[in-house]
């Protein structure tokens, strides 16, 4: 894995993207380091902050709990776990609570019992139309605990 620091104008340029998208204050950072994972993947880790890129998408890496608590997020019931520890989109019947949220915008997913973080993923629905909704996947899940991503993610320290 190749690892190197960008420069002040793009570590600026990237948490300004990031804070948009998200619509979330970040950290201040004064030098962030990419971590190349393959073609399509990289963790960005910088003081206080891990992000996943992949392709065009930035998600919250699972163990920032600080910056995940700011996301919106769906609370799992216990049924569910295995599959989101697996890869598997949220479905309807699996969502217990949730907290409101656009289509198209990160979500945490969190399980009902510890109240830890199991996964981030893209809204498919917005959350007002959930309670017509009783099946279905709600949200496309694209970073999981035990997933390639968090396995190497433990394994990099700033």
């Amino acid at each position: 894995m190749k690892s190197n620091l960008i420069s002040k104008s793009e570590t600026t340029s990237l948490l300004k993207t990031v804070s948009e998208r998200w619509s979330i204050e970040l950290p201040k950072n004064k030098n962030l380091k990419v971590h190349q994972i393959s073609n399509e993947a990289q963790i960005i880790t910088g003081n206080g902050i891990k992000i996943l890129k992949i392709n065009e998408d930035y998600l919250p890496f699972l163990s920032e709990t600080e910056i995940l608590k700011k996301f919106p997020n769906v609370t799992v019931d216990m049924g569910a776990i295995k599959f989101m520890c697996k890869g598997a989109n949220v479905m309807r019947p699996g969502i217990k609570n949730y907290t409101e949220f656009e289509k198209d915008k990160m979500v945490c997913i969190v399980e009902e019992s510890q109240h830890k973080y199991l996964a981030v993923g893209k809204s498919l629905v917005d959350s007002s139309e959930m309670e017509s909704i009783d099946k279905g996947e709600i949200i496309k899940n694209m970073h999981y605990i035990s997933d390639k991503y968090w396995e190497i993610g433990k394994t990099i320290y700033d």
